[in-house]
């Protein structure tokens, strides 16, 4: 991929910290929980420590006063295709610019946390220019729910582009006339398969949905790329359940990826305390909101105030406080040899690019790489450039981070 250039560079060099013990520094975050009497179920699920060097990483602002941006996918020409939440999509040029509004992007609900939300490219894209993209989707008398749908995408020349033979291949049921927790994020597994994460739309009792299987809120949903149903579904036969359904009993899914292994991670927004890292198994409850890390915006415990109960699972990693989970990536293999093998996960509360360091399936160390602003988005590039999504003063920036020389 040919790096985009940008009409205005910012460039931040983040060097290294000295080396400390092996067995990290402090743990990276700040403040004290929400919920102090809770205790974590085993050791190194929350607040880990620093790893003993930050990467040595330099950041360059590639495009600024975009509208606002949910979502981004690094085209192979170079160029980007993002998503506004106010319903729109754009390419964003090597100059930096966004360019006029895609033509044929359906009718969006955009109240409150709704709006055009994630993008992702098939993986035969570079043959069929075939996208995929996640939307608060209007369902009548001001009733809404997340669906997804594919296009074909062609561009023009004057940084344009239109969208033909739309499909909404999957609609989460039911609608709910509310504006919060839609999820989205969509998520190829190597099979070809596609992960789809929503909300439980957040307002009591309606979020109590997230445990019952005949009921879309709260889920990860797994479906083929023409919306039909995978055979090896964990509940399919099951007339009680939704047969999309993969796990269930979750929050407000914002972010999710695949490792090199092929397997599935999700970070999720909780309460007041509580975002919580997955890795989704098939037919498995996370819990919520019977279970959770953290307690309601009010103060108040969330239900019986109860972390662990037999059947629900533990978080493989919950922060108190929160990071505000947003896009996540895995940081496969690249330049940048510190982040090899971790997820790079958005934080809107956090304002930076939170770092796992994975071991054995569990996170051995967080690392923070603040940028400042809110981070909706995070993408690896073919290169192994960092791609995040900044935003702040109503619009929206994107920036990109590379490896800088190793300080000593």
């Amino acid at each position: 991929m040919r790096p985009l250039t940008p009409s205005l560079a910012l460039v931040v060099l983040m060097a290294a910290a000295p080396a400390l013990a092996q067995s990290g520094r402090a743990p990276a975050v700040s403040g004290p929980p929400n919920a102090p009497d809770q205790q974590p179920a085993f050791e190194a699920q929350t607040r880990a420590p620093q790893p003993p060097r930050d990467a040595a990483v330099s950041v360059e602002t590639v495009a600024q006063r975009l509208p606002q941006v949910w979502a981004m996918e690094l085209l192979p020409d170079g160029r980007m295709l993002v998503t506004a939440k106010s319903g729109a999509m754009h390419i964003v040029g090597q100059n930096g610019r966004a360019g006029p509004p895609i033509r044929g992007v359906p009718q969006v609900d955009s109240r409150g946390q709704g709006g055009l939300l994630d993008v992702a490219l098939a993986p035969d894209f570079d043959t069929s220019n075939t996208i995929f993209f996640s939307f608060s989707e209007p369902r009548g008398n001001r009733t809404n729910a997340t669906s997804v749908a594919r296009a074909q995408l062609s561009t023009n020349d004057q940084g344009g582009g239109q969208l033909s033979d739309v499909e909404v291949i999957f609609q989460q049921t039911p609608a709910y006339a509310g504006t919060k927790h839609f999820g989205s994020r969509l998520a190829f597994a190597p099979d070809g398969t596609l992960f789809v994460t929503v909300g439980e739309r957040s307002d009591t009792p309606i979020r109590d949905q997230a445990q019952d299987l005949d009921s879309g809120l709260g889920k990860v949903f797994r479906i083929n790329p023409d919306g039909s149903i995978p055979s090896d579904n964990p509940f399919v036969g099951n007339d009680a359940a939704q047969p999309a359904i993969w796990s269930y009993g979750h929050r407000n899914l914002q972010s999710a990826t695949m490792d090199d292994e092929g397997r599935l991670w999700t970070v999720e927004h909780g309460p007041r305390g509580g975002d919580e890292l997955n890795q989704p198994q098939p037919g498995l409850n996370y819990g919520w909101p019977v279970i959770t890390y953290g307690i309601n915006y009010g103060g108040s415990p969330v239900g019986q105030g109860i972390t662990a109960q037999e059947g629900m699972e533990q978080p493989v990693y919950y922060w108190d406080p929160v990071i505000a989970p947003s896009g996540m990536d895995y940081y496969a293999d690249g330049p940048i040899e510190a982040w090899r093998g971790a997820f790079l996960v958005g934080g809107l509360q956090s304002r930076g690019i939170v770092i796992l360091h994975m071991e054995d399936g569990q996170v051995a160390y967080e690392e923070r790489l603040p940028l400042q602003a809110r981070t909706r988005d995070v993408k690896v590039g073919p290169d192994g450039a960092v791609y995040a999504v900044t935003e702040g003063g109503g619009g929206s920036s994107i920036v990109r981070i590379t490896s800088s020389a190793q300080a000593d």
